[in-house]
């Protein structure tokens, strides 16, 4: 039987390539609008983003996602702390 193909992306904070379940999209539309993209499906430019908690405060201390969606900090904390409460959201165990 054939092995199912696993889609790849790579974190743009890390640069690993990892399995697409496995991150979480970042959008910017062409309004220019900045938000996550848990379902993966809304239209725009998108990122991938590793869930893993220390990458993501490595990367807004040396400010990465404001220089690859070249936006200001002010705008993208929100977004920062949207990451952080999916990674939690995603260690809660499911039933």
């Amino acid at each position: 039987m054939k092995q199912k193909k696993i889609p790849m992306r790579k974190c743009i904070l890390s640069n690993e390539m990892k399995p697409k379940k496995e991150m979480i999209r970042v959008v910017k539309t062409k309004e220019d609008e900045i938000f996550v993209d848990p379902t993966g499906k809304q239209n725009g430019r998108g990122a991938y983003v590793s869930m893993d908690l220390e990458v993501i405060e490595a990367a807004r201390k040396k400010k990465k996602l404001e220089q690859f969606f070249e936006s200001d900090t002010e705008r993208l904390n929100p977004i920062y702390d949207e990451i952080i409460r999916l990674i939690y959201r995603e260690m809660i165990p499911k039933r």
